[in-house]
């Protein structure tokens, strides 16, 4: 069996970051090139991973069978759908898409065309975080749990290279660290039929939610936490007591790999991975409502 061609669709620092390197060196793919909304990153970025620049994204997708998106998710879903469309299976970024009818084309679009699809939610692959999950999803029994995804983005003195997205800074924690927060709870807790936000300070977001087995579970969402209270925890209680969400060690590029590893086995068995766009898309519209409560 040939080598599956996967195209990176951004240039920018997550794509410099995780994105490309990981492509690069993953051994059940091959790059096949890069197409970036500023041409000069597109070239110098393809020429650090070995690889070339396209012109343009349509030429890219007619040349790949899957499709690697780093880019905001305003832009993602149209490119998503269309690459669905030509035939490519699907490794996107989180949020899918801020809209639910957008959210839905993407969702729609890989399902007509039968490509498979997975959403990169750093903690569903980081293994200490995924055999977490999955061990306590398994166990079940939880009353409640509470979620702290804070960070630093948008602090006073922050140097972070994520503080020149617009997108973020038009959208704040609720759409960009909330998809974190909701990757945990959802497998863990199962859907939510409710939910409530308020505002906080600056960006943060308290969240809450009622999930279909009866649990509840909250979370504090910012971008605009002090340095010295920036940090992500995740406690459950229930009948089996209390339990931690672990921290891996490795950063993002490992689990990355990880998320092309579900990708390829979604291809080759035609099983749908959890975080499949479907997922994606039940993360879109919780977000919605809850931005909608927001007023």
């Amino acid at each position: 069996m040939t080598t599956p061609r996967i195209g990176l669709l951004g240039t920018g620092f997550w794509a410099q970051r995780v994105h490309a390197p990981a492509l690069a060196a993953h051994p059940g793919v091959e790059l096949a090139g890069v197409w970036g909304r500023r041409p000069q990153a597109a070239a110098e970025l393809a020429e650090a991973c070995g690889t070339r620049p396209f012109a343009t994204p349509d030429e890219l997708i007619a040349a790949c069978d899957a499709v690697a998106i780093a880019l905001p998710p305003a832009v993602q879903a149209p490119l998503a759908v269309r690459a669905a469309q030509a035939g490519c299976h699907l490794l996107l970024d989180k949020p899918v898409a801020l809209a639910p009818d957008d959210a839905r084309a993407v969702a729609e679009a890989a399902e007509l065309a039968s490509v498979a699809s997975v959403v990169f939610f750093t903690a569903r692959f980081g293994e200490p975080e995924a055999t977490w999950i999955d061990s306590r999803a398994a166990e079940g029994g939880w009353f409640t749990a509470h979620a702290d995804w804070l960070g630093s983005v948008f602090a006073e003195g922050s140097d972070s290279p994520y503080a020149a997205s617009a997108w973020r800074r038009e959208k704040g924690a609720l759409w960009d660290v909330g998809p974190h927060a909701l990757s945990v709870l959802l497998p863990v807790l199962g859907d939510a039929d409710e939910v409530v936000a308020v505002r906080g300070p600056a960006d943060t977001v308290l969240l809450t939610l009622r999930h279909r087995g009866g649990a509840a579970s909250s979370a504090t969402l910012s971008l605009t936490a002090p340095a010295a209270a920036a940090g992500v925890a995740v406690t459950l209680r229930g009948a089996a007591g209390t339990s931690v969400l672990p921290r891996r060690q490795d950063g993002p590029l490992p689990a990355y790999h990880r998320a092309v590893d579900a990708l390829l086995a979604a291809v080759r068995t035609g099983r749908p991975h959890a975080c499949d766009v479907h997922f994606g898309r039940r993360v879109t519209d919780l977000l919605a409502r809850a931005e909608a409560a927001l007023g």
